[in-house]
This record gives structure tokens, C-alpha cells and sequence, in this order.
């Protein structure tokens, strides 16, 4: 049997490859492409004061809005709304100055030269009317929606309240987030711009100068250019399970609240294996509880069959990072579990959230994939649960690492051949790559955090870098012992090393986290995440970040024992070469990323199993019920 005729659908196939879309599907295929920003600028008579360099804060809020304008990617929807900037006195004080429609640099640039500071703050009304500015998401698309406050004071106008402001705007509407920037801002201004960003699903920013504000401006503005490219045909999961839409082999868009669950039906064989995904993706950085969860089981007849659960946790409290939980229906090996039968079962999907945590509907994509049986007198080689050549002593590419931009999710993921990769990473992000591995082989890497220069703060500041890699089916693979997903951070080389078990068809009956899912050859996929407090740290927007990546050991012709090799590995120690299925170098170069000092992946080994030992002791009272707990990438 040939590796092309073993899967019936493959896992991860672009949405237009996909089988059509079961009864409850509706809308359009993309959730993409309705990103937008608005900046809402303070221009109250506070922003005429000295910022303490000889310029007004008026002043450098300009030239901070025009290194966001340079830094915003060609023809990107982007507005800006000032208030305060109109009369001396007045709470209705508000305008937009500047649609929010595609990316003029220049226009831009001109509107808030003319901006000059005035009157009162009415912060409140501002909200309300730039998410109105905000164009609406057109054909069901899903996209990062953004309103950008930088003020210098608190609302001095009552009402609207501007905490009770944002958490409407931000319960009610998919996909708004609420940034907020105080520039030299202290006490109660700090306090209600930070209950602002959170209750509106975004962050706060803390500028205490200029640079500090350009820097920040940039952070928030290119994480909303930058959110995740959502695809699949829309459709509503039910309530409960006679509420549930049948749907067929493909990827689906729903949205899903706090404390909710969403059923979604499926006619299964009683041969097949399916593999079903669920990814949440909500606002990059909004307020979570380490122990938010995303929850998949696979229900079969009446409920009274489990045949299958996974709990996915954050597992830190910076800040929501895309979550992703997984769960299969393998048949057994003897035929005899009440889950291989055939007959109708149900996907339950659930968010569960904790008092404060980000109250918004998440976006949630779905990938549903069928693995066909083997076929007859066709006899599998053996599972490989080891890791082998591919453990923590393994050798990893060196050498001059080459310029890649990652992708915003499963979706985009940049492809990455053998070698030494480097890219630059915004707090709150999480950078997606994807690496082919066939049958017999693994993928090995390391994420590698820069050493960057930092800003001046009194107390000792930490953050976290980490990694996840999850099978061609988007199943999450765990450490398996030999691994730890995260590193803490404070500006200084950090390093995450990760990877799988070889690829084979029988790993599928193995138990362990680590090897039960790699069990077909395709695109498997890595994320690299970088907490949201490394914006208290580093003093460049973007932060450096590299992958070592090797794939290890001979591909195989197939699944089959005794397959034939189709290509010696020729060392995955080695840098790439031009025959790798691996990007060209981007030509915009590093952009002002440190590169000194790159830490070995042993260097942080310490630091990743201190952070997994306390991450360990909260989430294991958890752990009941469910066959797997992982966090957030």
C-alpha cells in the first residue's frame, strides 16, 4: 500500500480539499480577512504637558503613531478616532479623524499632525463610537478587530463608565479586543486603563516615555495585524446532543462562551479511525486562569459510552494563548470495545473558565479527519514508543541561522526544512511552523530565545517562552518524560528543546501522550509562544527567537512491516540546503532582534524543570476524569 492510499481523508487538508459540509454548516469557507484597527488617540489638554524630554506628549504620541503606521503591513484596514481635541470643555468631545479603511501611511501620518491637544477625556463615549468605527465582519468571517487606546489620564466625564464600556464591547462582539497604553500614568488611571484592557479582552501597556510608547503602540498594533487566520465552513454545534448538527470529514468555524457546551453529530464506520480536533483561539494575551480549560470527549449511542477525553489547560496566567484539545476513535485491536461499533456519536466540545477570566465568545476551529483501515494481509510494523536517536542528548543543526516568517496558526504555518531558522516574536504571540516527517522518522528541534537588551525596572521581571508540536491531525504531543514545553524568560538566552517519537502506523495502541498520536506521516506542526509580561522586559517590539530543526531517521515507503526505504537520512545534524522543503530567507532581515548570546538547549534545562514542577502541582487536582492535561503552547 502506497503512503498516498492509506488515508482517506488526510488530516489537516486545506478546507477546500475537504469533503462538503454536513447539514449545520453555513456560511462562508474563510474566517480571515477582517482584521482592522482603530487607534484612539488622547488629545485632552494634559497631552500639551512636557514629557520630560523638552517635547510635549502630544508630540511624541505623534511620532509613535507613525512608527505604528511604518510597522502596520501594506493595505491593512486602520483608523484613527481622537477625543478632547475639539473645545476646551465638553464630554461629547469625540471624533474620527481618519476612517478606518486601507493603509494610507501618509494620510495617516497628516491627520494626527493636525491633532492639537485641548479638552476634557471621555474615554467611555470614545469606545463606544470606535467600535462602531470598526467595519463588521463580512460573509461570517472571524478576524482580530482592534481598538488601540493611548491616554495619559483617567475618564473625567462618568459616563459611559469605561470599564462597563469595554466589558460589553468585549462580551458582546467576536473577535474585539481592547488594547490600552498609558503613557506616564499612575494610580487611578493606571488602575482604569488596565480594568479597561481586561475587561475588553486585550492588555495593558505601560509607557512611562517615549520610546517606551513607541515601542508598545507597535506591540498591539501588529499583534491584531498578526491574529490568527481562522478557516472552515461555519456551523453552530448544539446544546445538546438532539440539538447537534451531523457533520462529514472536513474543518469547521463555531464560537464558544465560558461554562458552555457544543455538541456536533457524526456517523462513524466500525472500521475506521477518526480524529477530531478542537482549537480556541481567543484574544492573544486576554486575562485567563491557569487552569481554563478546552475539553474534547467522543460520545457513542445514548452517552452512556466514553470513548474518549482530553482537557487541554493554560497552565500559566500571562495571558490566553491559542488551546487546542484532541481526541480519536481507534478501533480496537480485537474488535471487542463498545466503541467500534457502528452508528452515530457525538463530538463534545467545552470551555471552562474561572471568576475573571476573559468573558468573551472564543472562535473555535474544528478539523474532523478519517484514517482508512489497512488494507487485507497488509501486516503493520511495529509501534516505536522510544525515542531513541531523537532524545534529549540528540544533535541538532548548527551554523548560520536563515531569516523565516512563522504563520499565524495551523492554517498558515510556514513550512521548515532541516536547519537553523531565526525569526522575531511579539509578547502574547504564539509563531507556527510546519515540518514533513514520513513514515520511520521524527522531528527534533529546539526554540531558542534571544538574548535582549532589557528596560529599566526595579523588580526582577520573569516571563515564559514555549513550544508545542502536535501531529498532522493537530493532536498535541506530550514531553513523554524527555521534555519539558516551557522555559521561563527575563531577557537572558532561554531554550525549549522538543520532539516526537518516529512516526508508525501502530504507535495508535501505545498509551502514552507522547506516542498514541503520531501514527501517520504528514505536515507536523510546531508552536513557539512567548508570554505576554516579556513586554515589561524587552526593549525591541519583537523579540529574537530560533529553531534547530531535524528530522531523524530513513523515510519509509509505508506503514507496512519491512517497508522499504525510500531515502536515507542524510544527517538531520546538518544545516539545510536548497533540496529542503523549507521557505526562502525574508529579505526584511531581523528588524532590531537581539541575536547575542543564544543559549544552548541545555542551558535552560534548570529553569524548564523548575516551571514544570509548579505547573505540576496545580493542575494535578484537575487531572480526574480526563485521559490527558496539557497546556497552552
Amino acid at each position: 500500500m502506497t503512503c498516498g492510499a492509506l488515508l482517506a481523508l488526510v488530516v489537516g487538508v486545506p478546507p477546500a480539499a475537504a469533503a462538503p459540509a454536513g447539514p449545520g454548516a453555513e456560511g462562508g469557507r474563510d474566517g480571515s480577512g477582517s482584521g482592522a484597527l482603530v487607534m484612539v488617540l488622547d488629545s485632552s489638554g494634559s497631552m500639551g504637558a512636557d514629557d520630560g524630554t523638552g517635547r510635549t506628549r502630544m508630540e511624541s504620541a505623534r511620532t509613535a503613531v507613525g512608527a505604528v503606521v511604518d510597522a502596520l503591513p501594506d493595505g491593512y484596514p486602520a483608523g484613527l478616532r481622537v477625543y478632547g481635541a475639539d473645545r476646551p470643555r465638553g464630554c461629547t468631545d469625540t471624533r474620527l479623524v481618519r476612517p478606518v479603511r486601507k493603509l494610507d501611511r501618509a494620510a495617516m501620518k497628516k491627520a494626527v499632525a493636525g491633532v492639537r491637544p485641548k479638552g476634557d477625556t471621555p474615554i467611555g463615549l470614545s469606545l463606544e463610537k470606535a467600535a462602531e468605527d470598526l467595519p463588521a465582519p463580512q460573509d461570517g468571517a472571524i478576524g482580530t478587530r482592534t481598538i488601540l487606546l493611548i491616554s495619559d489620564g483617567e475618564d473625567n466625564c462618568g459616563t459611559p463608565e469605561p470599564c462597563e464600556v469595554a466589558e460589553r464591547l468585549g462580551r458582546e462582539a467576536v473577535g474585539l479586543r481592547i488594547d490600552t497604553v498609558g503613557f506616564q500614568v499612575k494610580g487611578a488611571a493606571r488602575e482604569e486603563l488596565e480594568c479597561v484592557a481586561e475587561a475588553g479582552n486585550g492588555r495593558y501597556y505601560d509607557a512611562p516615555d517615549a520610546e517606551a510608547l513607541a515601542r508598545q503602540l507597535q506591540r498591539s498594533a501588529q499583534l491584531s495585524a498578526d491574529g490568527y487566520r481562522l478557516k472552515g465552513d461555519r456551523i453552530h454545534g448544539g446544546t445538546t446532543p438532539d440539538q447537534a448538527p451531523a457533520i462529514r470529514p472536513g474543518q469547521y468555524l463555531d464560537t464558544i462562551g465560558p461554562g458552555e457546551k457544543r455538541y456536533y453529530a457524526l456517523d462513524l464506520d466500525a472500521v475506521s479511525t477518526v480524529d477530531l480536533s478542537a482549537t480556541a483561539v481567543p484574544q492573544p494575551g486576554a486575562a485567563v486562569d491557569g487552569l481554563d480549560a478546552l475539553s474534547t470527549g467522543l460520545a457513542y449511542g445514548t452517552g452512556e459510552f466514553t470513548c474518549g477525553t482530553d482537557t487541554a489547560h493554560f497552565l500559566q496566567e500571562e495571558g490566553a494563548t491559542p488551546l487546542t484539545s484532541a481526541v480519536s476513535r481507534i478501533p480496537s485491536e480485537g474488535g471487542g470495545s463498545g466503541c467500534d461499533e457502528a452508528g452515530r456519536y457525538w463530538l463534545v466540545v467545552e470551555r471552562q473558565s474561572r471568576k475573571g477570566s476573559d468573558s468573551a465568545r472564543w472562535p473555535l476551529e474544528l478539523l474532523y479527519g478519517v484514517e482508512a483501515s489497512l488494507s487485507d494481509g497488509v501486516t503493520p510494523a511495529q509501534s516505536r514508543p522510544g525515542y531513541g536517536e531523537g532524545g534529549e542528548q540528540a544533535v541538532l543543526p548548527t551554523g548560520d541561522p536563515r531569516d523565516v516568517r512563522g504563520g499565524t496558526g495551523f492554517n498558515d504555518a510556514r513550512q521548515l526544512g532541516r536547519g537553523v531558522w531565526r525569526d522575531r516574536i511579539l509578547p502574547s504571540q504564539t509563531l507556527w511552523y510546519k515540518v514533513p516527517a514520513r513514515w520511520g522518522q521524527q522531528v527534533r528541534y529546539a526554540v531558542e530565545f534571544a538574548n535582549e537588551p532589557t528596560v529599566e525596572r526595579t523588580s526582577s521581571t520573569y516571563s515564559y517562552g514555549a513550544t508545542r508540536l502536535f501531529t498532522p491531525a493537530r493532536f498535541p504531543v506530550g514531553g513523554g518524560g524527555e521534555f519539558s514545553p516551557t522555559s521561563l524568560y527575563n531577557g537572558r538566552p532561554a531554550a525549549v528543546p522538543m520532539g516526537s517519537v518516529p512516526v508508525a502506523w501502530t504507535n495508535r495502541y501505545e498509551s502514552g501522550a507522547s506516542v498514541r498520536p503520531v501514527h501517520a506521516e504528514g505536515d507536523f506542526y510546531i508552536a513557539v509562544t512567548l508570554g505576554a509580561k516579556a513586554a515589561e522586559i524587552a526593549e525591541n517590539p519583537r523579540i529574537g527567537v530560533v529553531l534547530r530543526v531535524a528530522v531523524l531517521g530513513d523515510a519509509l515507503a509505508g506503514p507496512q512491516h519491512g517497508a522499504p526505504v525510500l531515502a536515507k537520512n542524510d544527517g538531520g545534524a546538518k544545516q539545510g540546503n536548497s533540496r529542503d522543503p523549507a521557505v526562502a530567507a525574508d529579505s526584511s532581515g531581523t528588524g532590531g532582534a537581539g541575536w547575542t548570546g543564544i543559549a544552548t538547549a541545555a542551558g535552560a534545562g534548570a529553569a524548564a524543570a523548575l516551571i514544570a514542577g509548579l505547573v505540576f502541582v496545580r493542575s494535578r487536582r484537575r487531572r480526574a476524569g480526563t485521559q490527558t492535561t496539557r497546556g497552552s503552547a
